[in-house]
């Protein structure tokens, strides 16, 4: 019988696929607006505000993501309104900052557990239209080079990976070693149930994770 699934926070998430190689923003997660401030400083603007906790889902729609802030002031007020909008149900909540990655294209990426095949690899086109569009491509774990390349390749929306609006081809290669990345994640811990990268923003070409959600069996 399967363990309980307990959901980590964004921070956490990234944390946990960065350790296997997935690229993530240079981030920080502080407790008060002055410290996400500091943060701000030190990492450079313009850039992203979210409520950061174990138990936020949707924090879009709640409104608890402030994206291109790009002055202190901009920084302290943000973290001033996320924090208000925390409710009990939250539980324990911090700030996450982390610089402002810009792209006109966004993937998804991800591990999920089959009930026929067991765990799988997830690579898909994301964005607006993700859920109308439809797509993706899958592959059992564990996956090789070649394997990631052919997902790459399934996808068929070639044509936003290549040169687009004055920005470079996605580097496949880059693309390739994010999806080795959650096949030797999924490899080496089984407590993972479920990985969701989404958006994976490809920024110069390079496919970066701005936001991560990762489930495991307790």
């Amino acid at each position: 019988m399967a363990g309980a699934l307990t959901t980590l926070s964004e921070a956490e998430s990234k944390a946990l696929v960065a350790r296997f190689g997935v690229p993530v923003p240079d981030e920080r997660v502080v407790a008060t607006a002055s410290d996400a401030v500091r943060a701000a400083e030190t990492l450079g603007f313009p850039v992203v505000l979210k409520l950061c906790g174990a138990s936020i889902a949707h924090k879009t729609e709640r409104g608890l993501v402030r994206l291109g802030l790009t002055r202190a002031i901009d920084v302290e007020v943000a973290a001033a309104d996320v924090l208000g909008a925390a409710r009990p149900e939250d539980g324990e909540v911090g700030l996450l900052v982390a610089p402002m990655v810009a792209g006109h294209r966004e993937l998804i990426a991800g591990l999920n557990r089959d009930p026929q095949f067991g765990m799988t690899v997830m690579l898909g086109i994301g964005g607006v239209l993700a859920e109308a569009v439809a797509d993706v491509a899958f592959r059992v774990v564990p996956i090789e080079r070649v394997d990631a390349h052919d997902m790459i390749d399934d996808l068929r929306g070639q044509a936003l990976l290549g040169p687009l609006r004055g920005e470079p081809a996605v580097d496949r290669e880059r693309l390739a070693d994010v999806l080795l990345a959650l096949s030797a994640a999924a490899s080496a811990d089984p407590t993972i149930a479920s990985v969701d990268l989404n958006p994976l923003i490809v920024a110069d070409g390079v496919p970066v994770a701005v936001d991560a959600l990762v489930e495991v069996e307790r």
